[in-house]
């Protein structure tokens, strides 16, 4: 069974971090835990908050191509959790309007002054690309 994009976006829900990869100046790949803050009504667009000063807003900078990986745990009944990975294109957002369409209070644990905290941006990542293996079933969508 092929999911929509919509019933991924429900699945997804409940994964609250992902892997967020990105190219660095030397042609590695860098990888750290990023959450979505629940922020899944999914149409392809993930949104994480970060500081600007940091390596991965370099690197986004330098190479906007960037690649996501979801897990979730797997069921009570044994069922393997699913597995989704997101290829696409960040781009960098400054816009306080935006930050307050994406803020949770649960962001105030790192940005204390919450979307007035110095140094803050959002990080839009549009996929291109969404894979996915839920069990039995796996698939791809172009988004």
């Amino acid at each position: 069974m092929t999911l929509t994009l919509p019933e991924l976006a429900h699945k997804m829900k409940k994964i609250d971090f992902c892997m967020m990869l990105t190219k660095t100046g030397f042609g590695t790949i860098a990888s750290r835990p990023m959450s979505n803050n629940g922020d899944v009504d999914y149409d392809g667009d993930s949104f994480f908050f970060s500081y600007t000063d940091t390596a991965k807003v370099r690197e986004l900078t330098a190479d906007p191509t960037v690649s996501l990986t979801f897990t979730a745990a797997p069921s009570l009944l044994g069922k393997p959790g699913i597995f989704v990975a997101v290829q696409g294109r960040a781009s960098l957002i400054a816009d306080k309007a935006v930050f307050e369409a994406h803020w949770t209070s649960d962001l105030d644990r790192w940005f204390p002054e919450g979307i007035d905290t110095p140094g803050i941006i959002l990080i839009k990542v549009h996929a291109d690309r969404i894979e996915y293996w839920d069990g039995e079933d796996n698939g791809t969508l172009a988004v």
